[in-house]
C-alpha cells in the first residue's frame, strides 16, 4: 500500500517546492533521484512546470515518487507517494510533520 500526500500551495516555485521536499525526504534516511522537469507554455504567454522524481531506498530499491504542478497563477500541487512496505510509520509521519511545518502558510486550505 502506498502512503499519499497531496497537497496544493499559493506562492510557490515548484522547483523550491521540489527542493524542500527532497530535502526533507533525504533526511529520513531515503533518496530523490535526479528530477525531470518540463516547462510548457500555455495561450496566455505564461508557463507551467512539471517537476516528477522517484524515492529510492539508499540501496536503489524504488519506493515512491513525487510529482509536482506548477501553474501559470503561482499554485503548485504536489503528490507525494511512499510504499509503507519500506517506510517506516516513523519516518512518514516526520516526513509529513515537517512538510507541513515548513510549507504550512503557504497550503491552500479549501
Amino acid at each position: 500500500m502506498m502512503i499519499q500526500v497531496r497537497k496544493t500551495y499559493r506562492a510557490v516555485n515548484p522547483e523550491m517546492l521540489y527542493d524542500v521536499v527532497r530535502d526533507l525526504i533525504a533526511k529520513q534516511g531515503l533518496h530523490v533521484e535526479h528530477a525531470s522537469i518540463q516547462t510548457y507554455s500555455v495561450s496566455s504567454g505564461a508557463t507551467q512546470s512539471r517537476v516528477t522524481a522517484p524515492v529510492r531506498t539508499p540501496d536503489g530499491r524504488a519506493l515512491g515518487s513525487v510529482h509536482i504542478l506548477g501553474s501559470s497563477n503561482n499554485d503548485a500541487r504536489m503528490a507525494l507517494e511512499l510504499d509503507d512496505a519500506v517506510v517506516t510509520p516513523d519516518a512518514a509521519t516526520a516526513i509529513q510533520s515537517d512538510i507541513d511545518f515548513i510549507l504550512g502558510s503557504y497550503e491552500a486550505k479549501w
